[in-house]
């Protein structure tokens, strides 16, 4: 008589790392989560790293400001100098100041991270900004990606209120100008600027309070809200997918690229240290706000070629565009247009940049998701409009410098203030005028090349005697690529269901015809067969 036996199959000996995974997956569910976001493509065009350097930079701050946070002192109490650096010794400055000078000359490696988190701050606003142009003149903002255009500029307003915030931290002669020209914006408010400055600085500029609250701004809240926008922002990046340049065999809403696990995260893993490599190469080349040679701030010596930093410099600019004497007293009260105006133009400016995603879609009347990034040229009135506003932000920008231009190339200040008024009211129409028919010269040009191929250079005689120039076809990813575009065509102005029209519908079809009326018609499939005939 057979026995059966009941023992047990020995226990498969499984690594720690195989049990840990499996219990936590069990708790948590993380292992579906992490399939969905492994099959998630990326697309390979080099434009869409652009969010990634902005993102990697932004961990390069992070982790130099941690570092900086152990040594800095957030304080204006007064003190006299008494470290390494020989030229200050017994100067008399604030905590802040102190601190600061510790940290270049006294702590190891402390002007080395201090550098790295200065260069960090400025790639990570550059960055933003030149991937919020990428995003512009592709027209990557469309349905339904408005939100996070919005949230993408909300990003950036917060890069600069950070990066300004540090800036003015150390409380040195150039720091102190720039905190003293916030002071005069916020004053030269009607009826408010006086108690909001007050507000601000705790007191009569410069105030005691003035480092510590921005210190709490620039190491706790600021980075809070970026932390938070950034996540929501890449969380909408994976709901909505990423926008892709057309090509043959494309859906849609199929991105193309490697997946993220696991060839796009390597990719990206060792971007990162290229990223961290070539900041901490720069830091270590290149000395940034050497605030050992302003010295602490005194409102007596301020000279010429004190500037902010590149990126909030567009403000200092509009307030030395204003010619003088735009000013005067009513109700008791000095109205300072020359401070009113400038604030005026610039928020007009930033809430058009923060809008334009809504204006473009109510004018085109266009409800459709788009996935497919345009190209700049096949949206002339669009490029153009980027290109008028690029254009304002320049002059703005170099206005900040018209005292390092007029003393570098021995120019006279007034000539130099007239030429960047010229520049800053002008140049965005012959920008825009200028983007928009180079936009529709080249897609004239496209068209040429659809119907007609590209000139080989090949000359052939014909049995007739005649000499003709041999054109190469097109592949089928070129001529994809070139007859892609959207043809939109101005609204017609129609009375509503009332039989009336409106206000709204009037400047809605001007506005289209602004668009759309000059446009180049993208080529029908009709002269496409009629051309591949002829070549044949």
């Amino acid at each position: 008589m057979s026995t059966v036996s009941t023992r047990s199959p020995a226990p498969v000996k499984r690594s720690f790392t195989a049990g840990a995974s499996e219990y936590l997956n069990d708790r948590t569910g993380i292992a579906v989560a992490v399939k969905g976001l492994g099959r998630k493509a990326f697309p390979d065009h080099w434009s869409f790293l652009l969010g990634e350097v902005a993102l990697f930079s932004f961990i390069v701050i992070l982790v130099s400001g941690t570092f900086l946070t152990f040594f800095f002192q957030a304080s204006m109490a007064e003190v006299h100098y008494d470290g390494s650096y020989v030229p200050l010794k017994g100067v008399e400055m604030s905590v802040a100041m102190a601190s600061t000078l510790d940290i270049s000359f006294d702590v190891r490696g402390g002007l080395f991270v201090r550098q790295m988190h200065h260069w960090g701050a400025l790639l990570f606003v550059a960055a933003i900004g030149l991937h919020m142009l990428r995003v512009f003149f592709t027209g990557a903002f469309r349905k339904p990606r408005e939100i996070n255009w919005v949230f993408g500029f909300i990003i950036f307003i917060l890069a600069l209120a950070e990066g300004f915030t540090g800036y003015s931290l150390p409380d040195d002669l150039l720091s102190g100008n720039g905190l003293r020209i916030i002071d005069g914006l916020v004053k030269g408010i009607p009826i408010i600027g006086t108690w909001t400055s007050f507000l601000i600085f705790g007191g009569e500029f410069p105030g005691t309070e003035i480092v510590g609250r921005l210190y709490s701004l620039h190491i706790l809240l600021l980075p809070a809200l970026l932390v938070a926008l950034i996540g929501v922002h890449v969380i909408y990046v994976f709901i909505h997918k990423h926008t892709q340049f057309a090509g043959p065999g494309r859906e849609p809403t199929n991105s193309v690229g490697p997946p993220i696990l696991p060839i796009y995260a390597a990719k990206a893993g060792g971007f990162l240290f290229i990223i961290w490599g070539v900041i901490s190469v720069i830091a270590a080349f290149f000395t940034i706000n050497p605030i050992w040679n302003y010295g602490p701030y005194d409102p007596s010596p301020v000279s010429a070629g004190t500037q902010p930093d590149w990126y909030i410099g567009f403000a200092d600019g509009a307030l030395r565009l204003i010619p003088p004497g735009w000013e005067f007293v009513l109700f008791d009260r000095t109205w300072s247009f020359n401070i009113l105006v400038p604030l005026i133009a610039i928020g007009i400016f930033l809430v058009l940049v923060v809008s334009y995603p809504f204006i473009e879609a109510w004018v085109k009347g266009d409800k459709r998701e788009h996935h497919i990034a345009d190209r700049p040229r096949n949206a002339p009135t669009r490029t153009a409009i980027g290109a008028a506003g690029v254009t304002f932000y320049a002059g703005l920008w170099a206005a900040a410098s018209s005292d390092i231009l007029a003393t570098h190339f021995t120019l006279t200040i007034e000539g130099v203030t007239w030429a960047l008024q010229a520049l800053v009211v002008l140049g965005p129409f012959v920008a825009y005028f200028i983007t928009k028919r180079v936009c529709l010269a080249l897609q004239k040009k496209d068209r040429e090349i659809v119907l007609h191929g590209y000139e080989s250079g090949r000359i052939v005689k014909l049995p007739g005697g005649e000499f003709i120039e041999v054109h190469q076809p097109l592949d089928e990813f070129e001529r994809w690529r070139l007859v892609s575009q959207e043809n939109y065509e101005p609204l017609m102005l129609r009375p509503n269901s009332r039989g009336k029209i409106t206000v709204g519908q009037r400047v809605r079809a001007s506005l289209s015809r602004w668009f759309f009326e000059d446009r180049i018609a993208p080529v029908s499939k009709g002269e496409l067969e009629a051309s591949h005939s002829s070549h044949h």
